[in-house]
């Protein structure tokens, strides 16, 4: 069987950026000819530099009846490619396309262009539906000024395809962004318990997404530090954390404002109920997250006493 990597999307949301970028990879570099169809051309080319220096062959199918199998197997004759790479049509119906027996599609990924996704979507769902139902990956690109939609955007995609990975771009490069449906805890319980590794992926959540988090009370398990520095009733409670290797290891906490700090003990473990606030505090040289404990209970050292983010 051929292998056949579909890319498909609207015009202008980046395929042609995607396969140029794929091709010239040095993984890529493998025996034999790449044949590319290109199904929609967009204002991003080809260079005939880079077609010849891959062993690519581009071919452009401009019709959308003329993507069918009969045609297909003529130009596998002849070029005799090892491998295929589509440049699909946006605006063909992916559920109408049909390839030869002989190929077999090996990876499917679609590309969106995220600043118009919104009008896509709501007026032609059917047509992106047959687009990311069988994806493998979608990359939202374009990202940088609609990233507060990212969270309603990715509902979108997995109410359709819940297995797709799906990964957002702007101009600096993918975004490292947590989203709200992938934290491993409910943030909207009346207390968020964080349980390994919870406590870690909460704790780097709570730098870059405060405002998810303030007003909200937390719950757990933490070994008692106390810095010869800290105002007196404020200690901070928190874990050991692995963020690679055993070389790598960080105490990740925040400050906690609590009557009895004092009467802690230094690396004592205790079970700590806390309301999260934003609020200044002189070791941070600004605001941040600052704990307001509920209740501070002794409790037994945890089964893992070092978090691991591996």
């Amino acid at each position: 069987m051929k292998p056949v990597y579909m890319i498909n999307g609207f015009l202008e949301s980046g395929k042609t950026e995607f396969i140029v970028y794929t091709i010239s990879q040095p993984y890529f570099a493998t025996r034999g000819v790449t044949l590319l169809l290109v199904c929609e051309e967009g204002e991003v080319e080809y260079e005939e530099k880079l077609l010849r220096k891959t062993n690519t062959i581009m071919e452009v199918i401009d019709r959308e009846e003329d993507f069918e199998p009969a045609h297909l197997l003529e130009l596998d004759k002849k070029h005799k490619p090892e491998r295929i790479i589509v440049e699909y049509n946006g605006m063909w119906n992916y559920k109408n396309m049909k390839l030869p027996r002989s190929w077999t599609i090996d990876q499917q990924i679609t590309t969106i262009d995220a600043s118009t996704f919104p009008n896509y979507f709501n007026n032609m769902k059917s047509l992106v539906a047959e687009m990311v139902r069988k994806s493998e990956m979608i990359i939202f690109n374009r990202c940088d000024n609609v990233k507060e939609e990212l969270s309603g955007y990715k509902r979108n995609i997995k109410a359709i395809n819940q297995r797709a990975e799906i990964i957002f771009e702007d101009a600096e490069g993918e975004i490292n962004e947590t989203l709200e449906e992938d934290l491993p805890y409910d943030i909207n319980t009346p207390v968020i318990e964080l349980r390994n590794p919870g406590y870690g992926i909460w704790y780097l959540d709570a730098l870059d997404h405060l405002e998810r988090y303030v007003g909200k009370k937390v719950q757990f398990v933490g070994m008692v530090l106390q810095p010869t520095n800290f105002p007196k009733g404020y200690f901070v409670p928190g874990r050991m954390a692995m963020t690679c290797c055993a070389e790598d290891m960080a105490f990740l906490g925040f400050a906690c404002k609590y009557d009895g700090a004092e009467q802690l003990k230094p690396k004592q473990w205790v079970m700590v109920i806390a309301e999260v606030k934003k609020e200044y505090f002189a070791d941070y040289n600004g605001e941040g997250p600052v704990l307001h404990a509920i209740s501070v209970e002794p409790t037994k050292v945890p089964k893992e006493e070092v978090i691991s983010f591996v």
